[in-house]
């Protein structure tokens, strides 16, 4: 799914996300979402996100799936 749509990223969701440092390489980050920082409904470089595991911010390039526990 696609990123650039704030109501269909949900806290939780796993994400890959490009970072700040690597938009000239458009190098993926995988983690899931603690935050969602973007207040506007679309954003056309993503929506921006903090994941858990690291609290790395970056532009959600594409929605993985659903936490499943």
């Amino acid at each position: 799914m696609d990123g650039k749509r704030r109501a269909s990223i949900k806290i939780g969701a796993l994400v890959d996300i490009v970072l700040k440092k690597d938009q000239p390489t458009g190098k993926l980050t995988r983690g899931h979402v603690k935050r969602i920082l973007t207040n506007s409904p679309t954003h056309p470089h993503g929506i921006k996100v903090m994941l858990e595991e690291s609290d790395m911010v970056g532009r959600v390039q594409e929605i993985i799936g659903e936490r499943t526990i």
